[in-house]
């Protein structure tokens, strides 16, 4: 399954770098800095949302697999 993603950024200001190659298959990087959690949420049980001071992450990530991929993760650190 393709998953989205989106990156908000109040300003421009919080922007490290955006790249974009020129090449075929090449990379696409974008940087910045969100500052300080505001807010951790999966919004609609669709997409998983990481709000900072400066922006707002989202990925489409469904509540279930993130609760999956904690509970994986705690289990191997054990």
């Amino acid at each position: 399954m393709e998953r989205g993603f989106s990156v908000e950024m109040g300003s421009k200001q919080h922007v490290r770098s955006i790249s974009i190659s020129d090449e075929t298959h090449g990379r696409v990087l974008f940087e910045g800095n969100l500052g300080r959690l505001k807010s951790l949420r999966v919004v609609e049980g669709e997409a998983l949302e990481v709000e900072g001071a400066y922006g707002v992450l989202r990925v489409d990530l469904r509540a279930d697999e993130l609760l999956k991929a904690i509970k994986k993760s705690s289990a191997s650190s054990t």
